[in-house]
C-alpha cells in the first residue's frame, strides 16, 4: 500500500493555478521533510520544493517566487500551491516523505504515485 496519496493534479492555462495535496496519513516512519519532485518522461526527475519539521522551505529556482510548499501537521499533509503555471511546468508530480538527502536541501524516502500537471500555452 502506497503511504502517500497526491491530488490535485489537472490542465489549466498558462498563467493558472494549481494546489497539489499530499496525504500522508499513512505513513508511520519517521521523517524530518516533505517534498515535492516532478518528473518528465524521458528526463530525470527535477526537485520542486522541501519543507522540513522546522518549517524551513526550499525551492528549486525555476519556481520561486511562484510555488509555495505547506504542511499540516495535524492532518500529516503537505501541499504545493502553484501560481503563475508555465508550460515547462508539465510533468507528473510526486509527493515524497523522509529525510534530508546528504547535506542538500533535497528529501528523499517513501513516494507517492503522483499526479499529472499539465500547462496549456
Amino acid at each position: 500500500q502506497v503511504p502517500l496519496l497526491e491530488s490535485g493534479g489537472g490542465s489549466v492555462q498558462a498563467g493558472g493555478s494549481l494546489r497539489l495535496s499530499c496525504d500522508a496519513s499513512k505513513y508511520s516512519y519517521s521523517r524530518n521533510c516533505m517534498g515535492w519532485y516532478r518528473q518528465v518522461p524521458g528526463k530525470e526527475r527535477e526537485g520542486v520544493a522541501t519543507i522540513f519539521t522546522t518549517g524551513s522551505t526550499y525551492y528549486d529556482d525555476s519556481v520561486k517566487g511562484r510555488f509555495a510548499i505547506s504542511q499540516d501537521y495535524a492532518k500529516n499533509a503537505v501541499y504545493l500551491q502553484m501560481n503563475n503555471l508555465k508550460p515547462e511546468d508539465t510533468a507528473m508530480y510526486y509527493c515524497v516523505a523522509g529525510h534530508q538527502v546528504g547535506g542538500t536541501w533535497y528529501c528523499d524516502g517513501a513516494r507517492g504515485q503522483g499526479t499529472q500537471v499539465t500547462v496549456s500555452s
